[in-house]
């Protein structure tokens, strides 16, 4: 008589060589219909606009037609929330940003979707760089002369950001607490209000993606002090990092990002194909044009790297989260 132990073991070999083999069927007859990218941001976006520019590019790659869907609201999470909920087949992808596929897992307490669990890491696009810039009324070029200034003015500076619990807001919440500064935070919704009360003085200090800065650095209105990442931006190599001036913490290090992800159980051999179409689509000098044009610097992960640079970021928000004391629910 064959031991239960054993039974339940060679049950078990078996179902997982069928998931096997059927995750092979799939994805030798991928993709057999239309794909759609649900973005859950309004239309005209960067998220948006590169979703659908790499439908383009990726369509005929894939002998299919690839549309960009928006399911915009509640900061991401309807959108995704969707994609989180998809059958696992390669057919329904969702274009985000870190925000809404990372950093709403901890800002919310009952977000519908936990994407560590219910979506897949397919390709990360780019890499998103923040600049921290001064209206043109702060005496500060680098960290230590904002310092001054801070203390100088303590309790009396404003910063600005697009968001409760955004990416700009943790970096510099955690400024603020370092350099004992008590700002007063102003989230605004998008770069250009920001921008025009930074440029008129009702906020002196912002972290904004470089591209939407340029025109205001360019004209002398903002004054650029420092930017995050581990290495100067390309298109600014006169900027030096957060840690090149003495703050080295992760989370001045950590850059933002775009990326594709997917429901969690989609075959790996569909999620490797999307990523390779994604990744030579980026090769392309119009849609490197259009990161530049983002101020974003190409990325081109697959689902292993991208899922190894998840699990890297995912603590240093964790924490930014709790040491901010951001919430949205």
């Amino acid at each position: 008589m064959t031991d239960p132990t054993t039974r339940r073991a060679a049950l078990g070999l078996l179902a997982a060589a069928l998931g096997l083999a059927g995750s092979v069927a799939l994805a030798q007859t991928w993709p057999a219909k239309t794909i759609t990218i649900i973005v859950p941001f309004p239309a005209g976006g960067n998220a948006d606009t590169m979703a659908r520019v790499l439908a383009e590019k990726i369509a005929p790659k894939l002998g299919q037609n690839v549309i960009v869907d928006n399911k915009a609201g509640a900061a991401g999470i309807l959108g995704t929330d969707a994609v989180a909920k998809a059958k696992p087949d390669g057919y329904t992808l969702v274009l985000s940003i870190t925000t809404s596929l990372l950093i709403n897992q901890y800002l919310y307490k009952k977000l519908p979707y936990n994407p560590e669990k219910d979506l897949a890491m397919v390709s990360q696009i780019g890499l998103a760089p923040l600049m921290l810039v001064v209206g043109a009324g702060v005496p500060a070029k680098n960290i230590d002369e904002l310092k001054k200034y801070l203390a100088a003015n303590k309790g009396k500076v404003s910063y600005g950001t697009y968001g409760i619990g955004s990416a700009p807001h943790l970096v510099l919440a955690r400024l603020d607490k370092i350099l004992d500064a008590d700002m007063a935070h102003v989230p605004y919704k998008g770069d250009a209000p920001l921008l025009q009360d930074l440029v008129g003085g009702q906020v002196q200090v912002a972290m904004l993606g470089p591209a939407s800065v340029k025109p205001f650095l360019d004209s002398g209105k903002v004054r650029a002090i420092t930017i995050n990442g581990e290495k100067r931006a390309t298109a600014y190599p006169n900027v030096p990092t957060l840690a090149e001036q003495g703050l080295d913490e992760d989370i001045f290090k950590t850059l933002g990002w775009i990326g594709i992800a997917a429901p969690a159980g989609t075959p790996k051999a569909v999620q490797q194909r999307i990523a390779d179409e994604v990744r030579a689509a980026l090769q392309l000098p119009d849609v490197k044009a259009k990161l530049d044009l983002f101020g974003m610097d190409p990325a081109g992960l697959g689902p292993d790297e991208f899922t190894a640079a998840y699990k890297k970021d995912a603590p240093v928000w964790e924490k930014a989260v709790k040491a901010s004391g951001a919430t949205l629910d």
